[in-house]
């Protein structure tokens, strides 16, 4: 990945993009360190610490919680408004004829996605004000104050959201995946530190620690095999006579990678497990309801939500997957240009063929993807390391997944502009 850099710093076009990526990201972790106003933030630092609201938030904001800055609530409304935006595509036939309009279509869908975007921000703003002010973490407790907390954490995740949209628009990648790696990278010395303390208090035993490296290694050459292999279906081109001139006769394939969601899916997951706490602390504290999230059988520590939140990865898997790859779509094309695959008549014979390797690539990917989810939970409920070891493997599966999608499309943008030192 580094080559891959070095080469793209060397085109004019490449390293405008980069510059553009690198001083956006600046701006988004500028804004963590500028507080809300009205909040006590030492005491949102203890409860964040305690684990006791919203670990997963803190994790993609960068601390933004913690410190409960105006990009306190992250990316998160973006992603929750995503999901429900790409099930109502599915759902709703007049949305699904929308989403095949083209560009204007995909504009409108992008247009619902911000309404969506701010329309989560308010809940999430207000569930998490009245958690605070609950837990006397606010400096006013008017309706006033709190009213200035919500709209200055909507308009935060608002202009976050700005952000990633001029990240993919004018720099390199997905700029909510950026925005979220953005904010990752900067917890990890946190990680070490917190290693080093747990260890040095007598806390934690050296084995523990090893045990969470051996994990980390694991977790790095897992994704990057899965995220790098496919399953090449070949394809032939027939040959065909115009004039003096003989066209097709090609051999090619499509690539289907094992995991094709990437880390899509598990980010999915986490946001979908973190809404009902969210919805929870509208309750009063002490309440049957919110304490079977929060202590109870749907905890993060209880079994229950380790099978919930496996099921979500391999369904978000399998969700994305067959949105981003529709082989009745592959099989049309294939039989309009003159292709197919070697043994199987063009049309449904293909589609079907098509459909069976995707599902069982998807099986594969979705069940890695569950594992690595759900195995730091274990390794947390057997060791003394704790959150560092749950949220550490999230963190860096999420990691390793973004730079493997980044640096493929470094080298995509490189094939596209020819550049010869690639190309050697």
């Amino acid at each position: 990945m580094l080559k891959t850099l070095q080469n793209a710093w060397k085109v004019s076009d490449l390293r405008r993009k980069i510059l553009i990526t690198l001083g956006l990201l600046l701006v988004f972790r500028a804004g963590i360190f500028i507080p809300v106003p009205g909040v006590d933030t030492v005491q949102v630092g203890k409860i964040v610490d305690s684990g006791a609201l919203f670990g997963f938030m803190d994790l993609v904001s960068g601390g933004g919680l913690k410190n409960f800055s105006i990009f306190a609530m992250g990316i998160m409304p973006y992603i929750d408004s995503s999901i429900i935006m790409s099930l109502l595509v599915i759902a709703i036939p007049r949305l699904e004829a929308l989403s095949k309009e083209g560009e204007d279509g995909r504009k409108k869908i992008a247009e619902y996605t911000r309404y969506g975007t701010i329309f989560f921000a308010i809940i999430m703003g207000f569930s998490t004000s009245m958690s605070l002010r609950n837990q006397n973490a606010l400096l006013s407790n008017s309706w006033g104050s709190l009213l200035l907390i919500i709209l200055t954490l909507t308009a935060g995740t608002t202009f976050i959201m700005w952000l990633g949209e001029k990240i993919t628009e004018h720099g390199l990648g997905n700029g909510a995946s950026l925005i979220i790696f953005a904010g990752i990278v900067t917890r990890m010395p946190g990680y070490g530190r917190n290693l080093y303390t747990l260890v040095n208090a007598g806390t934690a035993s050296i084995y523990e620690v090893i045990l969470f490296l051996v994990f980390v290694v694991a977790v790095v050459f897992g994704v990057v095999a899965m995220d790098l292999g496919e399953r090449r279906i070949p394809v032939q081109y027939a040959q065909r006579r115009v004039g003096m001139r003989t066209y097709g006769g090609q051999s090619t394939h499509i690539p289907i990678n094992v995991n094709q969601a990437g880390v899509v899916a598990i980010i999915f997951a986490m946001s979908v497990m973190q809404f009902p706490l969210v919805i929870t602390q509208f309750l009063k504290a002490g309440s049957s309801i919110r304490n079977l999230f929060e202590n109870g059988l749907l905890s993060q520590k209880s079994f229950i939500y380790i099978i919930i939140n496996g099921f979500l990865v391999v369904f978000f898997t399998w969700f994305y997957t067959s949105v981003t790859f529709k082989p009745d779509e592959v099989s049309d094309n294939l039989q309009k240009s003159g292709g197919f695959v070697p043994g199987l008549r063009p049309g449904k014979p293909t589609e079907s063929y098509l459909t069976t390797i995707l599902n069982r690539m998807t099986i594969i990917g979705g069940t890695f993807a569950a594992i690595v989810a759900v195995l730091p939970i274990f390794i947390a409920q057997h060791t003394n390391i704790g959150n560092t070891v749950y949220f550490g493997g999230t963190s860096i599966l999420i990691m390793v997944g973004v730079a493997l999608e980044m640096n493929k499309q470094l080298k995509a943008q490189l094939v596209m502009r020819h550049y010869e030192g690639f190309l050697k």
